[in-house]
This record gives C-alpha cells, sequence and structure tokens, in this order.
C-alpha cells in the first residue's frame, strides 16, 4: 500500500527508480542538485530534503517537477557530507543523529546558495520549498531570510518548528490528515498562532486520509483513492509558487 502508515514514510517502499533530469554541482562546500527549465523565468526554488537527504529520488523528482513548471530548482544537502537517515538506522538514535542536523541552523548554506542561484543561474527571485525536517527549515526561514519571497511547507514536523510565528513572507503548509508524526492538535495550535501572529498571506491545508510522505508518492495507482490528494497537493505548491514568484 502507498499510503499506509510507517515509521517515517518519506520514502519507505516507495522509493522509485528515477535517475533525475538534472545535475550534481558544487557550490562552494555544499553538493547540490540542480534542475533547469527549457528557458530562464528568473524564478528559483531552493528544495530543501526530508532526512533521507538530498539524493532522495523522490525528492529530486519533485525539484525536476518544479523545472518543468518554470523554476530553477536546486536541492543542496544541507546536511553538508553528513550521512543522512537510513531505514537501516536504530530508530532509538535517531534523537542523538537529530541533533547534529538542526533544521533551525541552514542559514551559511542558504546564503550560499542564494549567492549561486543570482550569480551563476540568473535568478531574480527565490523561494523555498521543503518536506518533513526541511518543512520545519521552511518554517524558520519565513521568519527571518528576507532574500526570500515565499515558502511551501510540506508536511514539517512542527515539533521541529521554532517558536516565532510572525512570519515574513506569505507562507503554505501542508499536512495530511492520519500524519502519525503531526497530529491534527498540533496543527490546529499552528493555525491559531498563525492567526495572532502573521501579518502576511499564509494558508493551511489538511488534505483527507493521507498520511506523512504523501507528496512524495511516485506509485499513485497502489492506492487510487490517494491518487487525487496527491495531484492535489503538487497543484497546490505549484500553484502559490506561481503567486508569489
Amino acid at each position: 500500500m502507498a499510503n499506509e502508515s510507517r515509521p517515517c514514510p518519506c520514502d519507505i517502499g516507495d522509493r522509485f527508480d528515477y535517475g533525475g533530469r538534472g545535475q550534481e554541482v558544487q557550490v562552494e562546500h555544499i553538493k547540490a542538485y540542480v534542475c533547469k527549465p527549457p528557458a530562464s523565468t528568473g524564478k528559483a526554488v531552493i528544495v530543501i530534503h526530508d532526512i533521507f537527504g538530498w539524493q532522495l529520488p523522490n525528492t529530486r523528482y519533485m525539484a525536476d517537477m518544479l523545472a518543468a513548471n518554470g523554476y530553477i530548482a536546486i536541492c543542496p544537502d544541507f546536511f553538508v557530507g553528513q550521512e543522512a537517515w537510513k531505514l537501516s538506522n536504530d530508530w532509538a538514535s535517531f534523537d542523538d543523529w537529530l541533533k547534529t542536523r538542526n533544521a533551525g541552523k541552514i542559514d551559511k548554506e542558504v546564503d550560499v546558495i542564494l549567492k549561486y542561484l543570482s550569480e551563476q543561474c540568473g535568478a531574480k527571485k527565490t523561494g523555498v520549498i521543503g518536506f518533513c525536517w526541511g518543512g520545519a527549515a521552511v518554517q524558520h526561514l519565513m521568519l527571518k531570510n528576507p532574500h526570500l519571497k515565499t515558502g511551501v511547507s510540506v508536511y514539517g514536523v512542527i515539533k521541529f518548528f521554532g517558536d516565532g510565528f510572525s512570519l515574513l513572507h506569505p507562507t503554505f503548509f501542508i499536512f495530511g490528515e492520519k500524519d502519525d508524526f503531526i497530529p491534527l492538535e498540533q496543527v490546529t495550535l499552528l493555525e491559531q498562532k498563525l492567526k495572532q501572529n502573521c501579518k502576511v498571506d499564509y494558508e493551511v491545508k489538511i488534505y483527507p486520509g493521507q498520511t506523512h510522505g504523501f507528496v512524495h508518492r511516485k506509485r499513485e495507482d497502489i492506492n487510487p483513492q490517494d491518487k487525487p490528494y496527491i495531484e492535489e497537493g503538487r497543484k497546490d505548491m505549484i500553484k502559490w509558487l506561481n503567486k508569489y514568484l
């Protein structure tokens, strides 16, 4: 089943054989996957990976989808050479592993990537999208980085979020109704805090029946009832970026 509950199913069992249309580059101290649209639009999106790292085919598929929609898409290694989480790892060690990979401490890398996009790729406007761990990173960046225009946080783990909710830029939050990692009461509290503190446009959307990782899914035909929500999530993501970039 493509959408059954799993420990942290950003890829598990659904990792698809996908090579990617882009290329790997070295940007100062960071490796990155870059995919460019057929014609430059001057718009770019930084794709922030989940705990499974920058080489996950599912995430590269997302970057390629963004490029097909007119964006220069770049997925840097925000773990900067440290190993991504593997399914063979012991989940009891996860908290210790996470301590050395803080979603709120990627500012230096983001600045390097923004410089590269501007100087080497001709980007004039840049947004950011992140999944799971990367979704928490998006919330952090939307609170403090003045150079990004908008963000999309896709099942960003709310317990990794910072305490601030006065976002600088329009931000779209995607959640699954049946996400074991992000209980709906946390989403409700997030909405309340945004309503109280946020002065820019934002949207929090919950997709019926969906579990963690649903937007990443490739084999939609395994669970036909999920297909409309997977497609809707991807379309909503693009629509938001189109609106603000």
